[in-house]
């Protein structure tokens, strides 16, 4: 499979451009948001609209990726974000960045889940979970560096320079995708009603391995946010707060790619990889509910970054597995609309629940949430 990663590189870079667009304009709104004026209603809604245009847009974008192949998804994506980041870049006002802000997600609504069908369908049953670890760990690189790296682009030129970083960074990958990802042939599709579409949401092959994204993506959600908090809380400061998600990054980058060529060989199942991936999570989680102290956060960070890497491999390896290629776009779709339901739901519960009572109470029910999951995933993953 050495030709296969000249093939996928260019989708790597497009799973890092979806998850760098939302977690980095994310912080840098938070930075500038006193400038701008908005009141914190307006200032949510906007932080909001990126995540909302995925939840919306992706299974339909999925979909049609399956008729008309995955390639030009993914370029025409990545040319509509590239063309809504310089919106966001030269139009100044509110009104322009909140159009930037849903046009980006929208856009990433169709290159993202085609990118995942995209590797699904380039490998072998044999390297499906290396590959997929690939993928996912610069995915990861994405949500987790993307504070850090919005951050230092928005103190270097405003916001400006971040919408402009963006934008290069999605023609970029669009032209690498256009001239390196070869065309992967439109298969005939059979007639599906909502009946069968029903079917095929509830189906455990869809739904466990889709729970386990959506509660691996909701602790890591909750990680990027809180842990940066708690660190500055005990006077680790900006720098030495953002540290720590660099350590969660790194730990999640490295063991993807690890996991998921151990999966293929048969050294770890589904089951392992995905309920010991969760459990990592909830346990470092866990331990900061727990324990304020910068040892108990590194700690934290490298539990969760292990149990990130760990658990999405695996989970994306069985859910391709289990789906039939003619379908493969509309299936990641709906996948990945499970790991935008994780990545706000994570975060929403445990500051709901800190604020109605501690910080530590609500991280605290994310890792039975997490815990939970787990158990689910442990009765109904199979054996492969």
């Amino acid at each position: 499979m050495t030709s296969a990663r000249p093939r996928l590189a260019p989708l790597y870079l497009a799973g890092f451009t979806t998850a760098f667009g939302a977690h980095g304009i994310a912080a840098a709104l938070g930075a500038e948001s006193e400038d701008i004026g908005w009141t914190l209603l307006a200032f949510g809604f906007t932080l909001a609209l990126y995540d909302l245009a995925e939840v919306l847009l992706k299974p339909l974008f999925g979909a049609l990726s399956d008729r008309i192949g995955v390639r030009p998804v993914i370029v025409g994506g990545l040319l509509a974000f590239t063309a809504f980041s310089v919106v966001g870049a030269v139009v100044p006002g509110m009104t322009a960045l909140v159009v930037a802000r849903f046009g980006q997600g929208a856009a990433a609504s169709a290159f993202s889940p085609a990118s995942s069908a995209a590797v699904a369908r380039l490998v072998d049953d044999s390297s499906r979970g290396r590959y997929f670890g690939r993928y996912g760990s610069w995915k990861s690189l994405g949500y987790a560096l993307g504070p850090l790296l919005g951050a230092v682009l928005v103190v270097w030129g405003g916001m400006p320079a971040l919408f402009w970083a963006l934008a290069v960074l999605g023609v970029a990958a669009a032209a690498w995708v256009a001239f390196a990802v070869p065309a992967v042939p439109v298969l005939p599709r059979k007639r599906v009603t909502l009946v069968d579409l029903g079917r095929e949401l509830i189906a455990p092959g869809f739904l466990v391995p889709t729970l386990v994204l959506a509660a691996t993506t909701g602790g890591l959600a909750v990680a990027v946010g809180f842990l940066p908090l708690l660190g500055r809380q005990i006077g680790l400061g900006t720098v030495g707060s953002m540290a720590i998600v660099t350590v969660l990054a790194v730990v999640s980058s490295v063991v993807q790619p690890l996991v998921g060529a151990a999966n293929d060989r048969g050294r770890v199942s589904v089951r392992l990889g995905a309920v010991g991936g969760l459990a990592l999570i909830a346990v470092g989680i866990g331990l900061v509910a727990a324990v304020d102290h910068p040892v108990s956060l590194v700690a934290a960070a490298v539990l969760i970054g292990a149990g990130v890497g760990a658990a999405t491999p695996v989970a994306f390896s069985h859910l391709a597995a289990s789906t039939p290629a003619d379908r493969m776009g509309r299936t990641m779709g709906s996948a990945e609309l499970g790991r935008e339901l994780g990545d706000a739901g994570g975060p929403l519960v445990a500051g709901a629940v800190a604020t109605a009572s501690v910080p530590g109470l609500g991280l605290a029910v994310v890792a039975a949430l997490t815990l939970g999951a787990g158990g689910l995933a442990l009765l109904g993953l199979r054996r492969r």
